[in-house]
């Protein structure tokens, strides 16, 4: 049975390399399409990301009691996202009209940080098998697989996209100021209203 289980596992991390093209592909196009701001959107969006930091801060310092500077890392990376978020939101096409507000992302700042990722991935599967074929144990070798950089680039991607939604979000809630969209309309007076037939 464990035999089975050890398969199976390959042949699931098999298959997720091989479809890792892909969905870097898909990711990029979907990251750079044009589209329509909504609100429950954006406050979605910042919720869940918000909470995945939270649980990979969690995580980053539980991880740094056996790879120093682990959490420092993910401090560093989610900073550093945080700053490309700001960029992100500045090189945005904003196409405001009176109903609608579209935004389309920079596609290079989108390819950029899909790169970071990819690059971050292979390259810590390739320190990972390097240092299992040293025959390192231990913290040394959790260490050596690249754990503190790896933290790093899930933090740049956390902190670019919680900054990005919250611009977005802030942005479509001025914009709904200055065009009155959203705003209840005032019922018709009763007492002069009329009946046309």
């Amino acid at each position: 049975m464990p035999l089975v289980a050890l398969g199976v596992a390959f042949l699931v991390v098999i298959l997720a390399l091989l479809l890792m093209p892909l969905t870097l592909v898909q990711r990029y196009r979907v990251g750079t399409a044009r589209r329509s701001a909504r609100g429950w959107v954006a406050a979605v969006n910042l919720v869940g990301i918000g909470m995945s930091a939270a649980l990979f801060l969690a995580g980053a310092a539980v991880t740094s009691w056996w790879v120093p500077g682990a959490f420092t890392s993910a401090l560093i990376g989610l900073a550093g996202g945080g700053l490309l978020g700001v960029l992100g939101l500045a090189l945005t096409r904003w196409e405001p009209s009176a109903r609608v507000l579209h935004y389309t992302p920079n596609r290079w700042l989108v390819l950029g940080i899909t790169l970071v990722v990819t690059a971050r991935l292979l390259y810590g599967f390739w320190r990972t098998w390097h240092a299992w074929q040293a025959g390192l144990e231990g913290g040394t070798w959790l260490a050596a697989t690249g754990v503190a950089g790896s933290l790093a680039a899930g933090g740049v991607v956390l902190g670019y996209y919680f900054v990005y939604w919250a611009g977005v979000r802030r942005r479509l809630k001025s914009h709904r100021r200055s065009s009155g969209v959203g705003e209840r309309p005032m019922p018709p007076s009763r007492g002069f209203a009329r009946r046309i037939d």
